[in-house]
């Protein structure tokens, strides 16, 4: 049976930049009864507090974060790349040692985001670009979905089960 990472706010964990969560969604609840979910919030694994300040990448590249190009600000001005990069790097080990091949993480998150983030001005203006988590596991090889692409995720998950002859409800 393969394993899922998934962003822990999305399980319904209060673990977001603002104390809240998202979900749970009726397939996350699913592959959780199934086993298949490994829980990660890297924001949290990484040092971060809950409630915290909102952060941001400028021009929203969390490749550029692994690169040590840019860092991720709070809206206050300080300095969370060590944080970011350290819950990106504890992602990468869960995902070794489940032998994951796919992620489903929050949208548009410095960590998580995985087609969009927010640009850095803390203006709620978006750019395409993915979070410091997911452009780690991605480098890896794991493909990413957000909550938006719940169907697609499903899809993958089938594809990977029927490629390695493994099953389950999915």
């Amino acid at each position: 049976m393969h394993k899922i990472l998934v962003s822990r706010c999305l399980l319904g964990h209060r673990v977001r930049y603002d104390g809240g969560a998202h979900g749970p969604y009726e397939l996350l609840q699913q592959w959780l009864d199934e086993g298949r979910v490994v829980a990660l919030c890297p924001e949290v694994a990484g040092g971060l507090p809950t409630p915290r300040p909102p952060a941001e990448i400028a021009g929203g590249q969390g490749a550029q974060v692994l690169d040590g190009r840019l860092p991720v600000l709070t809206i206050d001005g300080a300095d969370v790349t060590s944080a970011f990069v350290e819950g990106a790097q504890q992602a990468l080990a869960l995902v070794r040692e489940h032998g994951i091949r796919m992620a489903l993480l929050k949208a548009r998150s410095p960590s998580c985001g995985n087609l969009e983030n927010y640009d850095g001005t803390f203006s709620g203006v978006r750019v395409a670009g993915e979070g410091v988590t997911a452009a780690l596991l991605r480098r890896a090889g794991v493909r990413v979905f957000n909550e938006q692409q719940l169907a697609e995720a499903r899809q993958a998950l089938l594809a990977l089960e029927s490629e390695t002859g493994t099953s389950g409800a999915v």
